[in-house]
């Protein structure tokens, strides 16, 4: 709009937290709680999690979500590594994990 304010139809780009993870993010998810603090390589979390077929661009997806659901610190990214759950993030990782 020309006054700089956004039409009405545009979202603020912030998407709901979801009450229930799919099987996917479940799957990496559970794989992840179980090594907090400790990177883990996508070849890695993609076998353990039983997600082998899944592209890289849908467990890309599967991490968004993640991040969505637990606040996006939750997990950090290392660069040419992989992923790492925080230690303090490992209660609501595992509070999720049980109510989905």
């Amino acid at each position: 709009m020309p006054d700089g304010t956004a039409p009405p139809s545009v979202s603020s780009g912030i998407a709901p937290v979801p009450s229930r993870l799919g099987g996917s993010e479940r799957a990496v998810l559970a794989v992840i709680v179980e090594t907090p603090g400790r990177v883990i390589s996508r070849f890695e979390l993609a076998r353990r999690a039983g997600l082998r077929d899944l592209s890289e661009r849908r467990i890309d997806a599967v991490m968004v979500t993640l991040r969505r659901a637990l606040g996006p610190d939750a997990i950090r990214t290392v660069r040419r590594r992989g992923w790492m759950l925080e230690l303090d993030t490992v209660t609501a990782a595992t509070d999720l994990l049980a109510a989905s």
